[in-house]
């Protein structure tokens, strides 16, 4: 299965995503929470055809909206902004693959 996937977030750029989270941060209580439970058996669809653009994967769409029913942001167009400036969720789409 080919999906979209993050950066790998032990990767030094200018700072390290993993270490400017502090490790008791809820973006790691979700990458656990997601990362335990199996995707097929919450009705996912973990099958995809390779035809155009990979898609991304489920777990990584999973943690994002938990992330932002657990902070109150209700739409899709505010949760991608959020992504862009907010380290927390640049740092939690990268995490494991459920």
């Amino acid at each position: 299965m080919k999906f979209i996937t993050g950066k790998d977030r032990n990767q030094t750029e200018f700072f390290c995503l993993e270490q400017a989270v502090s490790p008791n941060n809820e973006v790691r209580l979700i990458d656990l929470f997601v990362s335990a439970i199996k995707m097929e058996d919450y009705g996912f669809n973990m099958k995809f055809i390779d035809n155009g653009r990979p898609a991304y994967h489920p777990a990584e769409l999973l943690r994002l909206y938990i992330y932002g029913y657990l902070n109150r942001i209700r739409s899709s167009r505010a949760l991608e902004k959020e992504c862009k400036r907010n380290i927390e969720l640049m740092c939690l789409p990268a995490g494991r693959q459920g």
